[in-house]
């Protein structure tokens, strides 16, 4: 199925509704911060059954305290789309204090 890039206004639109994320360029982008490694790896597992659900996965990189979380749709030619801030918005409503930084 087709997923079309949304425009910088359906970008900006839908970053204002997503504290704490921004966009660099065509990727969708996060760190969360937590209180010990075992928080992190806890968040990182819960992200992992969210992208399944969805069939939309970022790359996620766990640090000492900390996730970071890329997004973008490859099936659209790397860029922007709605399946990206909805698994953006999927992790928020999971992560410890709605995005802790």
């Amino acid at each position: 199925m087709a997923v079309a890039p949304l425009s910088q206004k359906e970008i900006e639109d839908r970053l204002a509704e997503l504290p704490g994320w921004s966009a660099d360029g065509d990727r969708l982008t996060r760190t969360y911060r937590l209180p010990s490694h075992f928080a992190a790896a806890a968040l990182v597992t819960h992200i992992a059954r969210i992208q399944d659900e969805l069939d939309h996965h970022s790359d996620c990189t766990l640090g000492y305290h900390s996730v970071d979380l890329t997004i973008t749709t490859h099936s659209a030619g790397g860029t922007l789309t709605e399946k990206d801030f909805t698994l953006a918005r999927r992790v928020e409503d999971i992560a410890p204090g709605h995005g802790a930084h």
